[in-house]
């Protein structure tokens, strides 16, 4: 890289910089690892509308509502994840290709899932996904930010009520497979 492109690229980064007391390690670890969850919240907020879109049967209706309901608070973590970075002066999502790159949490575009497919896919994203925020609470809490690791514990919660819920809707029993 030429030394005009450095000094623009650092240009650039200083034009978004915040003011933080974090050090830039933990600024960079941090936005990192939000980064990374912020694609996989995008990712499960989309299989869930997947399913909720393409929900049939029986429990039609209880399914659809419950995938609404779900869709709904895993979308209104987004703009906090992102604005966490930014906050600590990192960087956040740019694109739908930066998150197909960063997602750990795997799409599904078949034609047909079976409703209980659909529920107990969802629930094991959820539960994926509550391991992979205590992972973003560990590095955020190994700098001292308790802004984001306050924000996690919220959202941890949450995600396992989520889990809970599929879980429960996924049991077997009478009717379970309707």
């Amino acid at each position: 890289m030429s030394d005009r492109t450095n000094a623009a690229d650092k240009a650039r980064r200083a034009r978004l910089a915040t003011p933080t007391d974090l050090k830039a390690d933990a600024t960079r670890d941090i936005s990192a690892a939000l980064r990374g969850l912020l694609a996989d919240v995008f990712a499960l907020y989309i299989k869930t509308k997947n399913f909720h879109w393409h929900m049939s049967g029986h429990h039609f209706r209880d399914y659809h509502l419950l995938m609404d309901e779900q869709a709904d608070q895993i979308f209104a973590m987004t703009d906090p994840i992102a604005e966490r970075a930014r906050k600590i002066g990192g960087s956040t999502i740019h694109s739908i290709g930066q998150i197909s790159r960063e997602q750990r949490i795997s799409d599904n575009d078949a034609e047909y899932v079976e409703p209980q497919d659909m529920l107990a896919e969802l629930r094991d994203d959820n539960q994926r996904l509550v391991t992979i925020m205590r992972e973003v609470h560990d590095t955020a809490d190994s700098y001292g930010d308790v802004g984001t690791t306050s924000l996690l514990e919220v959202w941890i919660d949450e995600t396992e009520r989520r889990a809970w819920f599929l879980f429960e809707s996924t049991r077997g029993g009478p009717g379970a497979n309707d």
